[in-house]
């Protein structure tokens, strides 16, 4: 039989925050984040069409409509999580920061 390792059982979730609450915050939060980065890319892809006159009247008015509504359940499902929009905001270490500054 082979050993059994040191400093597992308590030890081990004693350095594994394994807090429910704490886990359903970081998984809201990393889900919020690539809807979010998702989020802004159709949004410079929008206005790339735009600038290119890509778009009929009525496409940029459901555009902007679906881009306004996005960005405002977004804002709602952030306060209901008690993040900020620098909560979302994933620190890639030498890469910088996920999201661009607003």
């Amino acid at each position: 039989m082979a050993p059994r390792a040191e400093g597992s059982g308590a030890e081990l979730s004693a350095r594994i925050d394994a807090d429910a609450q704490n886990v359903e915050r970081s998984l809201v939060a990393l889900v919020l984040t690539l809807v979010e980065l998702l989020r802004q890319l159709m949004e410079r892809q929008a206005i790339r069409r735009l600038d290119a006159q890509d778009l009929t009247d009525e496409q940029i008015e459901r555009i902007g409509g679906t881009l306004m509504a996005l960005e405002d359940r977004m804002a709602q499902l952030r306060e209901h999580f008690g993040l900020s929009p620098e909560d979302l905001n994933i620190d890639l270490g030498p890469l910088g920061r996920l999201l661009p500054d607003p």
